[in-house]
């Protein structure tokens, strides 16, 4: 049988700052094992696995990470499928009926499994034979989640209790109801109990079969998603959601849509490991303690400590701990997190805090990533900015001229196609350029390898938004 991923790629990324922020949340970073939590996403769900074949995967997300997750994808050898464009987020009930919608617009009867692209499944042979084990209960009309065999009473996942205890098999079993996250008495209950799983917000169903619960149980939601899919825009291979009617559609998950209301619910027993990476204290107990209950990255050192995560994501910043229990040390290039591991969910409180203050690291990401590769400011200073740049081999950026400031670039790896008004020359390393104010300009990467370079920007206003651009082939305005 064959079956489409549907990978659910937005989010705010707050509860993994400030390695994950909005402008590149969680599913894009390097947390645990090799590659982002959505490349091994799609990695899980491709290629066959017995009688189940996975198609190219299908994705939605919204217009600033368009060329992140086709770059990604084909970076793991995947061809991406559709990539719907939300106008905005709307949560996951609207994001799950256009992409049910857009299949069902070719096939009605496609298998649809639609997953969130930031978990954690260790086990990807066993997940798959988890779908497998769904696919009966598909055939039947029934819509199927995954429920979690919970290892502990955790209080931040909601739970699925089931009509009964999982015999082991794998099979489906009929779900009795969906329980809010428990409090911890309440969750060491359902624990001893055996009969409840934690949900974790996967699901497998055949497009029309899901198609018809949005139509009983969230009907006023069809009409403008419907809406929205058939006045889509094609775009660069993209497919942009019509704005107007988007904005129209309620703003649900799917479990308070649909899934809360219907009786065609099985769920799949999976207890071969997973976790949404919910916070600091997730990313900890997944990535391996040692005896000690202490996990380093390369640029960490701990020192007599327990039960503790010490990261840094930055080149050049070594973090140390000495004598430090149950403590989260998180360090990036403009911010750094220390909390008790306790408090790990409080970690979006310091978002808002800082989002109050105005404070750009409550949403910025230090690297700015674009459709030709990315950026980051390396010094700033009073009329004057250095930045590294990286552009991908073959990509170019736009065409353009800028009001206030004056350009000089340096390349420091590859070859660069530079463009200064009607001079077109090639740069290669240790070779620089001027860019005067008011030129009209462009740097392009003939090559077969990343081209480097430092700009350093001089003039009386600095800001991105001091651009004209004349042509652009990522049609960006």
């Amino acid at each position: 049988m064959n079956i489409t991923p549907v990978l659910l790629c937005g989010g705010s990324g707050t509860r993994l700052w400030p390695l994950s922020r909005k402008s590149y949340p969680k599913q894009f970073t390097r947390l645990t094992g090799e590659g982002s939590l959505f490349q091994q996403s799609a990695q899980r769900l491709a290629g066959q696995a017995g009688h189940v074949a996975f198609a190219d995967p299908m994705v939605v997300t919204n217009a600033d990470f368009r060329f992140v997750v086709t770059e990604q994808l084909t970076e793991v050898g995947i061809n991406p499928g559709p990539v719907l464009i939300e106008p905005e987020g709307r949560n996951t009930a609207p994001a799950i009926l256009a992409a049910a919608l857009h299949l069902a617009a070719t096939d009605p009867e496609a298998v649809m499994l639609v997953a969130p692209s930031d978990h954690v499944i260790p086990d990807a042979a066993a997940f798959r034979a988890a779908v497998a084990a769904g696919l009966a209960a598909v055939a039947e009309g029934r819509l199927v989640t995954f429920g979690i065999t919970p290892d502990r009473p955790e209080t931040g996942y909601g739970y699925l209790q089931l009509s009964a205890q999982p015999d082991g098999s794998g099979a489906p079993v009929a779900l009795t109801r969906f329980v809010e996250k428990p409090d911890l008495a309440r969750a060491t209950a359902m624990l001893a109990d055996g009969a409840y799983l934690w949900n974790s917000g996967i699901f497998l169903f055949r497009a029309r079969d899901i198609l018809t619960a949005f139509e009983t149980h969230a009907p006023a939601m069809v009409a403008p998603v419907r809406a929205a899919v058939a006045e889509a825009k094609a775009d660069l291979g993209f497919l942009r959601l019509a704005a107007g009617p988007w904005a129209k559609a309620e703003e649900l998950s799917i479990d308070y849509a649909v899934m809360e209301k219907s009786d065609k619910l099985s769920v799949v027993p999976f207890a071969a490991g997973w976790s949404d990476l919910g916070g600091w204290d997730a990313v900890w107990r997944e990535t391996s303690p040692d005896a000690k209950g202490v996990v380093t990255s390369a640029g960490a050192t701990a020192i007599d400590c327990e039960n503790a995560l010490l990261r840094s994501e930055a080149e050049t910043l070594e973090v140390v701990g000495i004598g430090l229990k149950d403590i989260i040390a998180v360090a990036m290039p403009d911010a750094v997190l220390v909390a008790h591991m306790d408090r790990a969910q409080d970690v979006k409180r310091a978002v808002e805090a800082l989002k109050a203050k105005k404070a750009k690291q409550a949403q910025t990401f230090p690297r700015d990533f674009r459709p030709w590769g990315w950026y980051e400011s390396l010094v700033i200073g009073d009329r004057f900015q250095v930045k590294r740049i990286v552009v991908h081999p073959g990509a170019a950026l736009s065409l353009q001229s800028h009001h206030h400031r004056s350009e000089h670039w340096i390349v420091v790896q590859g070859t660069a196609k530079v463009t200064v008004n009607e001079d077109v020359r090639l740069v290669t390393e240790n070779q620089s350029v001027y860019i005067p104010l008011g030129a009209i300009h462009r740097m392009e990467n003939p090559g077969k390898v990343p081209m480097v370079l430092i700009e350093v920007q001089t003039g009386s206003y600095l800001g991105e938004d001091d651009i004209i651009r004349y042509e652009d082939i990522y049609a960006r305005s």
